[in-house]
């Protein structure tokens, strides 16, 4: 009916990872009936480290039979029979996958007894195999050994089918409708259960309650659930150390982005690859010289600076000066576009009307500096996003000044906002990055998103609703 199955493993990640070890104790009528363990030849060195947690060396599995050699044995012995292990979703597709590379197909039943086990044996500090049989006195020798393992594993399940609830458990976890064969071996199923299938941002939470990821959804519960679908290296382990799932829900796509987008940021998640970098912005500044010409630069916007404009990669910003330049018919040399020169002559960028030479006074070169700022400050509108709330009787607002995200808010849609002043009090403070910033350009080309235009109004006049 049963065999418990462990392996020990050269660990070079789970799709690298080859079997140094592996041991079967079959299980019939709540009593062991048959027991299988052999070295097994992974093909490979076995790293120092692995030989320090098992003591299986190199030299000990060279003359040791390969896994295609153990094959018919394995699959004989596990034929008809469901697979269990502690921690089934690490044994099980390591053990499938030496079969594809034997060009076998190895399809079991799986049971995780750490998943059981919290179910039948409750209120435990740790599930650990090591910590459960000592807790549960259950004899445990050769630890980190296949056949040490998988006999205390075997042991363990036992002690589980002779509990009341225990082989109705058992039935259930088999159950594919259960999903508890699907579910990592340390979250509990009320953790995942209690996830709505509705737009926000979730929380991957290690046996410490530290964030390890941070996630967004359209729906939230479809979108976990792929998580331990995925057979991925980094995905296996992320589920592997995870404990709880917490989340958020946002109402919208929109809203699902900028959330997430800070709270990693924030929280700096271990399994989280974009986002994390900070990276520099840089900004347009304006200054005069000594002979009272108005010079542009591009310079690295520094902390609580402010900028008519805000670029993230120092080619941008040179392309964008460049364009203004045309525009305007500003000077290559006073927009630091030529550094060193004595007069303009950029391969790109006209020659101006003559303030470098000297026929052209700064005055009314200073004029056409300043309309060129003047245009940026008309582009820098202070506007509100309305997007849907988290239920039927709430709607979000996303506040945007000068291009950059402030924050947001969610508000009951009977509440009347009469001012910014209003809104102010209910925002959440939000910093401003280069993706929030890219969300928002990217949803603002949109024509479903209502906008609120909030111009130069006065504060206390700036009705919202």
């Amino acid at each position: 009916m049963y065999t418990v199955v462990d392996i020990e493993t050269t660990g070079n990640g789970i799709h690298g990872n080859r079997i140094t070890e592996i041991a079967l104790f079959n299980i019939d009528d709540g009593q062991i009936t048959d027991s299988f363990s052999s070295l097994v030849n992974p093909g490979c060195e076995i790293p120092p480290f692995i030989t320090g947690l098992t003591g299986i060396t190199t030299a000990m599995v060279r003359n040791a039979p390969d896994f295609k050699s153990l094959a018919p044995t394995i699959m004989e012995f596990t034929q008809d029979r469901v697979f269990i292990a502690h921690s089934v979703n690490f044994d099980y597709p390591i053990v499938k996958k030496e079969f594809e590379r034997c060009g076998e197909v190895f399809i079991r039943k799986k049971l995780c007894t750490v998943r059981l086990s919290r179910r039948i044996f409750p209120g435990y500090k740790s599930y650990s195999l090591g910590k459960l049989c000592s807790s549960l006195n259950i004899p445990l020798t050769d630890r980190h050994r296949a056949a040490g393992d998988a006999r205390a594993t075997a042991l363990l399940f036992q002690k589980m089918l002779s509990q009341t609830e225990g082989p109705a458990l058992v039935q259930h976890f088999l159950n594919a409708r259960s999903q508890e064969t699907t579910l990592p071996p340390n979250l509990p199923k009320e953790s995942y259960l209690k996830i709505p299938a509705t737009a926000g941002i979730y929380y991957f939470r290690d046996k410490n309650g530290e964030i390890i990821y941070v996630g967004k959804a359209i729906n939230l519960k479809k979108r976990v659930l792929g998580h331990f679908y995925d057979r991925t290296e980094r995905e296996q382990l992320m589920c592997r150390e995870t404990h709880s799932i917490d989340f958020e829900q946002s109402g919208s796509e929109l809203m699902a982005l900028l959330m997430e987008s800070i709270a990693i940021k924030t929280n700096f998640p271990k399994y989280n690859r974009a986002q994390k970098k900070q990276r520099p912005l840089y900004g347009l500044f304006s200054y005069a010289d000594r002979d009272g010409v108005h010079h542009l630069a591009i310079n690295r916007l520094q902390k609580g600076q402010q900028s008519p404009k805000v670029f993230y990669n120092q080619t941008e910003a040179r392309l964008f000066l460049e364009a203004l330049s045309i525009r305007f018919g500003l000077c290559a040399k006073y927009c630091h576009l030529q550094e060193g020169a004595r007069v303009c002559n950029h391969f790109r960028v006209p020659q101006c009307n003559g303030v470098c030479r000297g026929t052209e006074s700064p005055e009314d070169y200073n004029q056409k500096v300043e309309a060129a700022l003047e245009d940026l400050r008309e582009e820098n509108k202070e506007f509100l996003i309305r997007e849907k709330g988290r239920n039927r009787d709430e709607e979000a607002i996303i506040w945007v000044r000068n291009n950059r995200y402030r924050g947001y808010a969610f508000i009951p849609k009977t509440d009347t906002l009469a001012n910014l002043d209003d809104l102010e009090a209910r925002i959440q403070w939000q910093t401003h990055s280069s993706e929030t910033d890219r969300i928002l350009q990217s949803y603002l080309l949109r024509d479903s998103l209502e906008i609120i235009e909030l111009g130069t109004l006065d504060r206390k006049e700036s009705t919202l609703n």
